[in-house]
């Protein structure tokens, strides 16, 4: 058990960074900091490197979801 929490508290953590990184780029775009000429809140230099990324991003997040989902189901928190 100690396996699956460990794992939880690492996917926890890489979610909260993932969805940070999709924050800033919103963020990033919409106030001006960074070039957006399509307005898909994405940073046209981050589109072109991280392209993938940004376009399976409702399936990244319910992955995540999906996955720590199962493994509070299975750790000894609750």
């Amino acid at each position: 058990m100690i396996l699956i929490d460990t794992l939880l508290i690492a996917l926890i953590l890489i979610t909260i960074i993932v969805m940070f990184i999709y924050w800033y780029s919103r963020y990033t775009a919409k106030s001006g900091f960074s070039v957006d000429e399509n307005n898909n809140h994405i940073p046209d230099s981050w589109e072109k490197k991280f392209g993938l990324f940004f376009k399976l991003k409702n399936m990244i997040i319910l992955i995540l979801g999906v996955l720590i989902g199962y493994l509070l189901n299975h750790s000894t928190f609750f």
